[in-house]
């Protein structure tokens, strides 16, 4: 039985007639009587009965119409819970980001949106730039926080949305007593602390541009380790300033140095995302608090 004739049903029992029902639907009394006509074809029995200028409903209209109430109710739920999802009111949306932005953006931006929509669940999962874009691209995570270098080959186009939000600089850490590097080639001939694959292609590819090879001891993705070991006097190293925003320990000095490109942030997300009315909200969010670090937001 088609559900549409069932709801009509309804609106017979309610109404207390065909030209009742009409006038609740927004139809005529003539299309009433021909969907109650075709339900009761489908249901081989009859199912109304013309009293005059009124009608009522027989035991299996009645139990028919028992039945389309329930689904009405369950459609009035539908059509609820689209409209708590429309309006924030409730939902979930999940992201993935690199270390430092969920230690300086997210913080922020997940706040402030818990505020505006109190029953919408937020899902946070760390993970560098390429696992990143794989988890968009997969369908794992809705959207993803993820950096490049301004100097990298530009991103070949894909099936991903690509969203630049900034940029922020990367600077040259040394241990305390030191005068900041002026260039990269002043550091040239010491041992160096590296981080990610990613971290460790930009220093490699700005150290040949300054005229030598680094001689990289140590590795670790952790930015408060990195300057413990460079407070150690162990190494030299380069890290984003939003690393050092987040935590900057006691016995290191930084500074931008001249060689280095900046640290590009950009948003990943599918195209139809778009349309979800949580994952708008999210980049919204994102996309105000990383203006305010890096200082571009109005009043910044």
């Amino acid at each position: 039985m088609d559900p549409r004739r069932l709801l009509v049903l309804l609106a017979v029992e309610e109404a207390g007639s065909l030209t009742g029902a009409a006038a609740r639907l927004g139809t005529t009394q003539q299309a009433v009587s021909q969907q109650v006509t075709r339900l009761e074809a489908e249901a081989g029995t009859a199912l109304l009965v013309r009293e005059g200028r009124g009608s009522s409903l027989t035991e299996a209209g009645r139990v028919l119409a028992a039945r389309a109430e329930e689904l009405s109710e369950v459609l009035r739920a539908a059509a609820e819970d689209l409209a708590a999802l429309s309006g924030l009111v409730r939902g979930e949306v999940s992201l993935a980001a690199f270390p430092t932005a969920s230690a300086v953006v997210l913080p922020r931006a997940l706040a402030a949106l818990a505020a505006r929509a109190p029953g919408l669940s937020v899902r946070l999962t760390e993970a560098e730039p390429p696992e990143a874009e794989a988890a968009v691209r997969e369908g794992r995570v809705s959207l993803a926080l993820v950096f490049r270098y301004a100097r990298d080959d530009e991103p070949v186009p894909g099936d991903l949305l690509r969203v630049p939000l900034g940029s922020h600089p990367v600077h040259a850490v040394v241990p305390a007593g030191e005068r900041p590097a002026a260039h990269l080639a002043d550091l040239a001939g010491r041992p160096w602390i590296a981080g990610c694959p990613r971290c460790r292609a930009h220093l490699v590819r700005c150290a040949a541009a300054a005229g030598f090879t680094p001689d990289v001891r140590l590795e670790t993705d952790d930015h408060v380790a990195v300057q413990h070991l460079v407070a150690a006097g162990l190494g030299v190293a380069l890290l984003p300033s939003w690393a050092l925003r987040a935590s900057t320990v006691p016995g290191v000095v930084h500074a931008p140095a001249a060689g280095l490109d900046a640290r590009v942030v950009e948003l990943l997300l599918r195209p139809e995302s778009q349309r979800v009315p949580a994952v708008r909200a999210l980049a919204s969010e994102v996309q105000r608090v990383v203006a305010e670090v890096d200082g571009t937001a109005p009043g910044a």
